[in-house]
């Protein structure tokens, strides 16, 4: 008798447990994981991919990857891209990694630095590449060259994208002070589809944050194609960085950007009290299919003390309003939230 009423009572409270809602409160990962991307992979769990930093033990990593089972509790597993590639193996700028899994495979985008030799007449900037591994974790093998190259950071920051409607599959990518773009990939997804045409879609514009965008990530959502990016400056002294979004009934556009007459842009997510320089986002789905934004913030009093650019990560549910997706009141979050769904 006993037994049967402890176990009564374990079991109402690990139900009353399990239908609790849970909270989380920014950041998510406090520790320099600049411009990150979320993917829900095909084993259940939630991968991240970062610029460059290092592990929790120190060691550096050229693009740092973690794992979390709830978009919120996050394991460190290290290096995914051990091996430089052969055209970026004395540099050490390896920025923004977006990666897609297709067909069990996944590829990483990512922008390197050539060394001093590959660096030919007006290429001297950054150049996007593709890497792929069987395994979310890596390692990822770049392909052996660059998809595309360029002078400055005109060609950073690839996120590839399936156009739900017709299947096809885009690279967006930009800008170094000029417009993001975006071409047709190929079926190797590892290089555009010949002959298509660059595109240019959102312009900077010389007033407030859309001086300088970059850090492109699109969705489809009710018949809409939504194109999130970041401006303008992301970190050092003047640190003044904002996500923004545009919108199309088409994935190359023309898109409309948000707006309104008085400021010229309306960013969706900017700077508060606690929270400065928020933005380089990817877009996830939670277990119930609602979608968070993932992105990084230095936090305003450490930083100061610090005198560092400590880009940790936070994450905040997005929510549609008049055809516009809405992120809180529009600044990071600073208290506990509902957690995401593990449905």
């Amino acid at each position: 008798m006993k037994n049967s009423v402890c176990f009564l009572i374990a079991s109402i409270l690990l139900f009353s447990c399990s239908n609790k809602n849970q909270t989380y409160i920014n950041p998510v990962w406090d520790s320099n994981a600049p411009d990150p991307t979320v993917i829900r992979s095909s084993d259940g769990n939630y991968y991240m991919y970062t610029t460059q930093g290092a592990a929790p033990d120190g060691t550096n990593c050229n693009i740092q990857v973690l794992k979390s089972k709830d978009l919120v509790n996050w394991t460190h597993l290290g290096d995914a891209l051990p091996d430089k590639p052969v055209w970026a193996s004395r540099t050490q700028n390896f920025w923004a990694p977006h990666v897609t899994e297709v067909d069990g495979r996944y590829y990483m985008y990512f922008s390197a630095e050539p060394d001093p030799e590959v660096k030919t007449g007006t290429d001297l900037g950054l150049c996007p590449a593709v890497a792929t591994s069987d395994n979310p974790a890596g390692p990822f093998i770049e392909k052996g060259e660059p998809v595309i190259s360029g002078n400055g950071f005109i060609n950073i920051d690839p996120m590839l994208f399936k156009d739900p409607v017709s299947g096809t599959y885009y690279m967006y990518w930009g800008s170094g002070f000029e417009p993001l773009k975006v071409r047709e990939m190929d079926e190797s997804l590892m290089d555009f589809k010949k002959d298509s045409p660059t595109i240019e879609l959102v312009k900077a514009f010389q007033h407030n944050y859309q001086f300088l965008v970059e850090g492109s990530w699109v969705i489809y959502h009710d018949g809409m194609y939504y194109l999130f990016y970041s401006g303008d400056n992301c970190c050092g002294e003047k640190a003044h960085y904002a996500v923004m979004v545009a919108r199309s009934t088409s994935p190359v556009g023309p898109f409309e950007v948000l707006k309104n007459e008085k400021e010229g842009d309306s960013p969706i997510l900017e700077y508060n009290d606690k929270w400065i320089a928020p933005g380089h986002n990817s877009i996830v789905e939670d277990g119930k299919g609602d979608l968070w934004i993932v992105y990084h913030a230095m936090d305003r009093e450490k930083r100061k003390a610090d005198n560092i650019d400590n880009r940790v990560v936070l994450i905040d549910k997005v929510t549609f309003a008049d055809g516009w997706p809405v992120i809180g009141n529009g600044t990071p979050s600073e208290s506990f939230m509902e957690a995401p769904s593990r449905k």
